[in-house]
This record gives structure tokens, sequence and C-alpha cells, in this order.
């Protein structure tokens, strides 16, 4: 009798059930794409902070950069212009972005509670000078004899007075970034947001050997590949792979083996960043507490302080689709659930007639009411499955359309501000990046089923208005509305 009588009356009420369930079916709607866009946010997030950290790397470990202007931070060459018209180069390895740690510092960081791995890099900046000197014609000044008294004694030599023309000297300077990575642990590190597209990535046994990676990039810039080699401060090395960043830029233009890193900077047992992965991504922050107390003088970044970092697009969207969002999709539902409920009412009032003479016949209250609770139910459950199919639309046509919000990483200096790890540093720190990434809408499971949760619960909101409101009817309400 119940499902007869519910078939009956929901054909009936056709309007009004389908007033109620577009009401229930857009707040829905709005839940499951913002819930989209959100979950799209965070991947374009995780993306931009995999860029810099390198897949599976929860915190760095690092230590504050030396104060700028240090005589051991000042670039210096040396070329002998012998000859005529004579072409020199000459190269600066520098540490970059930070000071060196010690490698017993990875032991360390590697010992603390909550540590699964941790593995050393070393980050260098080259500066490559090339030079041309061209020898001028000396042309000397009338007083051939001039003596020059700056000799000993004041006696002096006779030295020829003039000058040169036409001489001079031009330089070409270029920089490029150099990682040293250890090659027998090569899934942590910033190696790791780059993919291997060439060749073959390093052998666990080429710990000092001289071959290199180089980025797909600064490979076609300089037109290097997989079999040649290339020279870095008298050091040549052959490319047995070329990497291509997942994602904006890579972590350096070449990588070679961390002792040959050490050796070219004169830092040997010399890091500058420690790669930690914990053994529990809930464990982060106590990790982070457990690693500055117990070794003094580094700095300790977790990808939470990077995710500060990142502005423009990118970030103000996020924040809109977690707060603004968020705010805007409960007032849309609460609006939902009222209107649900206030309609069911007004619809039981409308009925007056049809449950007093219910009543009459001998139906309980209670049956009066489960009757009008099972209505509402069914007219969520229709505004459920219209709003995840709304849902579901709106999130395609987000993927489809794929904006690209932007990203700026750094630009405010410090160990941040360039990323760990060498990714910043003099260089980079100079000017912020900025990165576009394709922004997409994924709905998860868990969504669709808090869908279904929210339709249910529409339904039962509203039945709980009928049901009051049919609950205090009498059977003389429908003699009433005879009369």
């Amino acid at each position: 009798m119940f499902f007869t009588y519910l078939r009956r009356e929901l054909r009936r009420r056709r309007k009004a059930a389908l007033v109620v369930a577009s009401g229930l079916a857009l707040g829905i709607a709005l839940v499951i794409i913002v819930s989209s866009v959100s979950s799209g946010m965070s991947k374009a997030q995780d993306k931009v902070l995999e860029s810099l950290y390198g897949l599976g790397t929860d915190m760095t470990v690092t230590k504050a950069a030396a104060a700028p202007g240090s005589s051991s931070q000042r670039p210096r060459f040396e070329f002998d212009a012998k000859g005529d018209d004579t072409k020199q180069s000459s190269d600066r390895v520098m540490v970059q972005g930070f000071q060196t740690l010690s490698s017993t510092t990875v032991d360390q960081v590697g010992k603390q509670n909550g540590v699964a791995d941790a593995v050393g890099g070393l980050s260098l900046n080259v500066l490559k000078v090339d030079g041309r000197f061209k020898r001028g014609e000396f042309k000397q000044n009338g007083n051939a004899g001039a003596t020059d008294q700056r000799g000993p004694g004041g006696g002096g030599a006779t030295q020829p007075q003039g000058e040169v023309q036409g001489g001079g000297a031009s330089f070409d300077v270029n920089s490029y970034t150099v990682y040293g990575t250890d090659v027998t642990k090569q899934d942590l590190g910033p190696l790791t947001s780059s993919k291997i597209t060439k060749g073959r990535t390093f052998k666990a046994t080429e710990t000092d050997a001289e071959v290199a990676v180089v980025d797909a990039s600064y490979a076609k810039q300089k037109k290097l590949a997989v079999g040649r080699t290339v020279t870095v401060s008298g050091t040549t090395y052959k490319i047995v792979g070329v990497s291509t960043a997942d994602s904006g830029d890579a972590a350096a233009n070449l990588y070679i083996p961390l002792k040959q890193a050490q050796t070219l900077a004169d830092a040997r047992n010399k890091v500058t960043t420690v790669y930690v992965k914990a053994a529990d991504s809930q464990q982060i922050d106590s990790v982070k507490s457990a690693i500055q107390k117990n070794i003094s003088g580094t700095t300790v970044t977790t990808s939470a302080d990077l995710a500060d970092t990142v502005s423009g697009s990118l970030s103000t969207a996020s924040d809109l689709a977690t707060s603004v969002g968020k705010w805007l999709s409960i007032a849309v539902l609460a609006a939902a659930f009222l209107v649900a409920g206030l309609l069911t009412s007004s619809a039981v009032s409308r009925r007056v007639r049809e449950f007093g003479t219910l009543k009459a016949l001998g139906w309980k209250s209670g049956r009066v009411t489960r009757q009008v609770v099972g209505e509402a139910l069914v007219n969520g459950l229709m505004g459920g499955v219209l709003g995840i199919a709304l849902g579901l639309a709106g999130a395609y046509v987000v993927t489809a359309i794929s904006p690209t919000p932007t990203a700026q990483l750094g630009g405010s200096g410090g160990g941040m501000a360039g990323g760990p790890g060498g990714m910043g540093g003099p260089v980079r720190q100079a000017s912020s990046k900025s990165l576009d990434i394709a922004l997409t809408a994924p709905v998860s499971l868990s969504t669709i089923l808090i869908a279904v949760a929210l339709a249910v619960a529409g339904g039962l909101i509203a039945g709980a208005f009928g049901g009051w409101r049919a609950s205090r009817l009498r059977p003389a309400d429908a003699l009433r509305r005879v009369e």
C-alpha cells in the first residue's frame, strides 16, 4: 500500500516534485563542482611543489646562505694574454644558494625518529668567461730616454714612455647550474621531478664517474645530445641521458655524480641540501622539530612552508575555491534544504482534506508522517541524481576548457624564495619564476558519496517539515475543508 500510494502521489504531483528536486540538485551540483575544482587546485599546487622539491621529498635541510659580498663568493678569473688576437676561456665553479653542510649531516638526519630516508646533494653555479685579447701597437712619446725614478735608491731604470693603441679585450660571460646527485639513491631529490626522455640515468656504480645527465631545454640551447661531451672547469663529462622536467623549470642544467661535483667545487665531503622523506606524512611536523632541535645551524623547509610562497592566479583561485566556494556551497545547500522543507510543508497544507480523510479511515498519524517522509525522500534522491549529473557535467566542462592559472615562485630571498637544494640561489632569487599549470577538476568516489548523503539529508529535512505538518492534522480538518 505504501509504495502504491507513493507512486501515485509522485506521478500526480510531478511539478511540485520537480521543483523540490531541482532546488536540491542545484546545491548538490555546486558542492560537486567546488569540491572537484578544489581537488584540481590542490593537484596543481602539488605539481608546482614537485617541480621545486622532487617527487617523494617531504622536507629539505639546508644552512642559510653566506652574507652577500664576502670575498669567497666573488668570482675571480685569470687570463694570460699572450700572443696576438688570442682566445681564452675560464670557469669559476661556486656553491649556489646555501652554505655547505658536512656529508655526515645526511647520516645524522637519517637517524632521526620518523625519517624513512635522507640523501644529500650539492648545487653549483658555473660562470664561464670566454675572452679574446688583441695586442695593440706601442707608440713612444717624444722623450725616449726619460728616466723612471721608481727604482730602488732613486737610481731607477730608463723606461720608454708611451701608450698602447688599437689593443683591447672582449668577454662573453655565460652562467649555468650543475647539480651533484647521489647516484646510489636516485628515488629522492630534485632529479626525480624530471624524467629521462633520451639515453639513461646514472648507474649506482658511477659514484665518481665522469658522466652527466643534461636537461632537455639546456641541451637544445647548447646543441648537446646523448653520446656527446661537455666540459666543466677542465673536466670532460660524457652525456649519458637527457631529462625533461615534469613541470616548470628543471632543478639544474646539468647533473653529475655527487663526488664529481664536490671535486669541481673543492668541497670534499660537503653538501648544500639534505632531502628527507618522512616515514609517515602525519609525522612531518614532529620530524621537522626533531631535526631543528638535534642538528643545530640548519633550516628545515617542508612542502607546507613552500606552499606559502606560491602566489599568482593559482593561489588566488585556490583560496577562492576553498573559502568562498565552501561557504557559497553551504549557503546554497542551506537555502535548498529550507526551500524543499517549506514546499513540502506547503504541499501537505494543500492536502488537508486528503490526509484528514485518511485519518478518518483509520490511518494513524505515524503512518501519514511516514508517507510524507517517503515522498520527500524520493524527491531528495531524484534531486541527488540530477545534482550528480549536473556536477559531473560542470567538472567535465572545467577539465575540457582546462584553464591555466599562473603560479609565481620565489622573489622574497632566503632559502625558500628560490626553492631548496640549489633550485634557488643567487641566479633564481634575483627573479621569481612563473609556471602555467593546466587545471583539471577530478571527481572522486568520496565526492559522489557525499552528494548521495546530501540528497538523503535534503529529503529527510523536507520530510521532517512535511511530517510535522501532517502529524498536526485531525479528521475534523477534512470536514472543515469540505464545508
